[in-house]
């Protein structure tokens, strides 16, 4: 199906209108997040199909020595925005830098622009952490007080007609059944701040176990909280949540298989790819709940435009007490959109690896070190034996011989990163989670035709099978930055290094038998004498 296609006329010779982007038009749109994964794909489909879009502040901050001007002029070299270049070439006119930082009180704005932003009408906050591994301080102060400064900063917008947070299907992940409803916090929002103002580093690093208990990272606990903070300041905001799950390469928009970063599943097939990892802890029969972003962000949008038309009347909760006989009013709550494959369009981690495995090892990559052998393991000590022999037994005979020849030794730094990040990983592929989406599908059905072809994120309507095949090219082509003009070359040194594999393979193998048939000689020759 060409989700883009549209015809221009009904049947009854009237112009086809989209609901969605005349909510849109003459709208100023604030974004938070706008330099991530997300916050790139949001700008590129907001500013291409929502053409009448008046501004789009985006809040930047300054980051790994480059200033917030710096990193606004770097943002749009991506090669994300080369189809909006070419259908909107102006569209930087309506884009406006915003400085600003969400881990701080007051997000640390000028008093102008401030004031410049209190003009818009939808806000889109996606600005998060999404490292497992931060400190916890961190991770609360973006992910919690980023998202109460942006609802506070929300209430000084006389105009405001939506907000969507932008959370994770698995900030609620200590649960097996999910639904789109808000559940008990791990500990209250405004109680977690003040624990940060009241604990030195040292005393929260202490504290972090008992604080996280089940979850599995920072990131899953404080984006938990961060949906306490939504229900605690929704107060007369029309808010919403969108909770996807994970989120993995572009199935169609703007290009097939797009994405610029290595969290996830995406980065354990980059390593594997490439011959640096060979196994991870795994149940290849479990559901593996990822989804294209395109499809997110159409969802996102669309979610923008419900809450936008319908928000007064899902809202006016604020009547009279019931009288005797009357029935309870149940108390408002934002509406929430689980963003998930799993229910309509299930694959599992093993087919995941399948397709990605026969459509991977017809375009190799030039930077591949060795040849590709991977599996998933269910079971722990089987992972952790293959890691042993594969990994860290070649990698301290590299360094090895890496310090022997005056070199700097590196492989086993870097088989320790790795396996620190599969690690992570490994909680979200080796349980499974049942997902109730009936919020998303509802909203699916209310949108116009026009507006399904334009925001599509129908997830029963592909197939798995062939989006594979963009994208493992995607990962190729923007993740290991190897252009697909290098093709046959590379396919030769993967022959190369498939030879080479085999033969250390069959030698070691070889070793290996002479070795257990000295051992047994021995042992008979003991037992006899």
């Amino acid at each position: 199906m060409n989700h883009q296609s549209l015809d221009a006329n009904s049947e009854s010779g009237i112009e086809k209108i989209s609901e969605i982007t005349e909510f849109y038009d003459g709208c100023n749109v604030l974004l938070t997040g706008a330099s991530g994964f997300v916050g790139k794909l949001l700008i590129d489909k907001l500013l291409r199909s929502c053409t009448k879009i008046q501004k789009l502040y985006i809040i930047l901050r300054g980051k790994k020595g480059k200033s917030p001007d710096e990193r606004y002029k770097e943002l749009f070299d991506d090669l994300v925005y080369d189809r909006l270049k070419r259908e909107q070439p102006n569209f930087q006119s309506k884009v406006f830098m915003i400085e600003g930082e969400l881990d701080n009180n007051g997000l640390n704005l000028s008093a102008k622009d401030r004031e410049l932003i209190k003009d818009s009408h939808i806000v889109f906050h996606g600005a998060a952490t999404v490292r497992f591994d931060d400190k916890l301080r961190f991770a609360v102060n973006i992910n919690v007080r980023g998202t109460k400064e942006i609802l506070l900063l929300c209430r000084q917008m006389p105009n405001l007609k939506a907000i969507v947070h932008i959370g994770t299907a698995f900030s609620q992940c200590i649960s097996q059944f999910i639904d789109e409803v808000f559940y008990e916090p791990p500990i209250d929002c405004d109680r977690m701040l003040n624990l940060l103002d009241l604990l030195n580093d040292e005393q929260l690093e202490t504290l972090t176990p008992t604080l996280v208990g089940k979850f599995p990272n920072t990131y899953a606990f404080t984006k938990s909280i961060a949906e306490d903070v939504v229900l605690k300041y929704h107060k007369e905001l029309p808010v919403v949540i969108v909770r996807p799950s994970i989120m993995i390469p572009t199935e169609k928009e703007p290009v097939s298989g797009w994405i610029n970063n290595i969290y996830g599943p995406t980065g354990v097939l980059v390593g594997a790819a490439i011959g640096l990892l060979h196994s991870l802890h795994c149940n290849s029969n479990n559901v593996a709940d990822i989804i294209p972003a395109d499809y997110v962000i159409n969802n996102i949008i669309a979610a923008a435009w419900d809450i936008g038309t319908t928000w007064q009347s899902k809202s006016l909760k604020a009547l009279p007490a019931p009288q005797k006989n009357e029935e309870k009013k149940v108390e408002y709550k934002p509406p929430i959109y689980n963003t998930v494959t799993s229910v309509q369009n299930p694959v599992t981690w093993g087919d995941y690896m399948k397709y990605n495995e026969i459509y991977g090892l017809a375009v190799p990559s030039i930077q591949s070190v060795w040849y590709y052998f991977f599996t998933l393991n269910q079971y722990l000590w089987i992972h952790n034996a293959y890691v042993l022999a594969f990994d860290m037994i070649p990698a301290v005979i590299v360094d090895t011989l890496a310090r022997l020849t005056g070199r700097k030794p590196m492989l086993l730094a870097t088989y320790k990163k790795i396996h620190k990040f599969s690690g992570v990983i490994s909680y979200f592929c080796t349980q499974q989670w049942k997902f109730r989406n009936d919020n998303v599908l509802k909203l699916w059905g209310k949108m116009s035709p026009v507006d399904q072809k334009i925001f599509y994120f129908h997830v029963g309507g592909f197939k798995w099978s062939e989006y594979f095949y963009h994208h493992v090219r995607g990962l190729r082509v923007y993740l290991v930055h190897d252009s697909m003009s290098t093709l046959e070359k590379s396919r030769k040194k993967h022959y190369k290094l498939k030879v080479l594999h085999y033969t250390v393979a069959t030698l070691l193998s070889l070793f290996l038998l002479w070795l257990v048939y000295a051992l047994l000689s021995t042992l008979f020759s003991f037992i006899v004498y």
